[in-house]
């Protein structure tokens, strides 16, 4: 099995609604966030997957969280985007345009801090 891996940054902010603390007040992050996915096979040239395409992908999707207010975005508008909500969206929008039957999205990472994050998965 192979696992592919980036790692890309973007700025947003956010505040969570009903939380008993700071985090209740509109405030922002550089977030850090590590997308893998996994392939058990190469193509023809033993590739398998273009970190190119990869890093596009993930790109698109992200700009539309950079400088935003995540709180204010309609991915978001049920539910508070903690980093936790905010991985389990990356991953299942990403695999809806990348899993492809060989190639999949294994999991995102996504950190607040250089000293906090969490990882979703799906099994």
């Amino acid at each position: 099995m192979y696992e592919i891996e980036i790692r890309r940054t973007f700025s947003a902010a956010h505040q969570l609604k009903g939380y008993d603390g700071d985090c209740k007040n509109l405030h922002g992050h550089n977030y850090s966030v590590v997308v893998t996915v996994k392939s058990p096979e190469l193509d023809s040239i033993g590739i398998a997957m273009d970190f190119k395409v990869l890093k596009s992908e993930v790109d698109n999707l992200l700009k539309g969280y950079d400088h935003k207010n995540l709180s204010e975005l309609p991915d978001f508008a049920d539910i508070n985007p903690t980093s936790e909500v905010l991985a389990r969206t990356v991953y299942r929008k990403l695999s809806e345009r990348l899993n492809n039957g060989l190639l999949k999205v294994y999991k995102v990472r996504i950190g607040e801090s250089e000293n906090s994050a969490i990882t979703y998965y799906e099994d």
